[in-house]
């Protein structure tokens, strides 16, 4: 008999049957089955589940799960819904690296090219032309250097612009300026001052919330702009609209909020100096990451073994 494996995904967000085909194509071996479809005597028997949307109900009610493997990059709103003695795996998928770093550069050359300027121009009727700055006058910080930040900021690179990035620990990118907090690293104040575009790629923990606030936005260049690509409680909010409004930062491209969707009545929808943009930057893949969840949740159920490199930290949230 196969052995079982159940999809879990919240109700309330609503089936996501390609996906579902897609890992069932993945791994034609194994009985994977949406949690709903599974008679009630046989949740005991799964060791592994695969999560597309954290429901702490579905969890709980399979008593021998010792790996969650997530389909998504970011766990702070599975952790929650895992016992702490079921190992969560979140998705390491070179595409979404790929994906994202597509989506930064992008947003990088919207701020970098003045787009934000010629469009209030366009709005106003006014015909005025601004000189370019060249890349490689153009300073971009990245806050995370990951498996997403490190591409993106390769990526960056590879477009001359002058790119340095903020981590936890010492990393090492060939063309990017590294800083980080432990002894003698430089930090995140120095990352911050010699930006002119912040790209933020940070996980949701405990230690990045308003990470992002008054203090940080004022040791930020007159000028500059910040990208959001990575949580929205990274940001706080009130003193992004304060920056913005008092004219010492210039523009912010938002993707990722504290509350989404966001809520009509905020005020990012309609500020002039504030693009949002609806969760978009970094779409999971399906078809790449039903393969490497398959090839996962197979190592595990054969062997025993744990994607080491993707298994979080409870006590750091990545």
């Amino acid at each position: 008999m196969q052995q079982l494996v159940p999809f879990v995904r919240d109700a309330d967000q609503g089936p996501h049957d390609e996906l579902v085909d897609a890992l069932r194509a993945a791994m034609p071996d194994i009985d994977l089955r949406v949690h709903a479809e599974i008679p009630a005597e046989r949740l005991s028997e799964p060791t592994v589940a695969i999560v597309d949307g954290p429901s702490a109900e579905q969890l709980s009610s399979m008593p021998n799960l010792r790996l969650v493997q997530s389909t998504w990059a970011g766990v702070e709103a599975v952790l929650p819904a895992v016992p702490d003695h079921v190992a969560v795996a979140r998705m390491i998928d070179p595409q979404l690296g790929l994906t994202m770093a597509e989506a930064v550069l992008a947003w990088t050359l919207y701020i970098h090219r003045d787009m934000p300027r010629y469009a209030r121009q366009q709005r106003q009727r006014q015909w005025i032309e601004h000189a370019p700055v060249r890349a490689a006058n153009r300073r971009v910080g990245i806050l995370g250097l990951g498996a997403l930040g490190e591409i993106a900021a390769r990526t960056l690179a590879d477009q001359n612009f002058e790119v340095a990035g903020w981590a936890r620990r010492p990393k090492a990118i060939e063309g990017v300026e590294s800083f980080h907090d432990e002894a003698g690293g430089g930090g995140l104040g120095s990352l911050l001052a010699r930006s002119d575009i912040v790209v933020n790629l940070l996980p949701d923990t405990p230690a990045t919330t308003r990470l992002l606030g008054a203090e940080s936005f004022d040791l930020m260049p007159a000028g500059a702009s910040l990208i959001n690509f990575g949580r929205g409680p990274t940001v706080d909010d009130d003193a992004l609209l304060a920056s913005l409004d008092a004219g010492h930062l210039d523009h912010a491209v938002l993707d990722v909020f504290a509350t989404e969707p966001l809520p009509g009545t905020h005020r990012y929808w309609e500020h002039p100096k504030v693009t949002v943009l609806p969760h978009i930057s970094g779409p999971t893949s399906t078809d790449t990451a039903a393969i490497i969840a398959a090839d996962n949740v197979r190592a595990f159920l054969d062997h025993g073994t744990m994607p080491t490199e993707a298994i979080v930290d409870r006590r750091r949230g990545y």
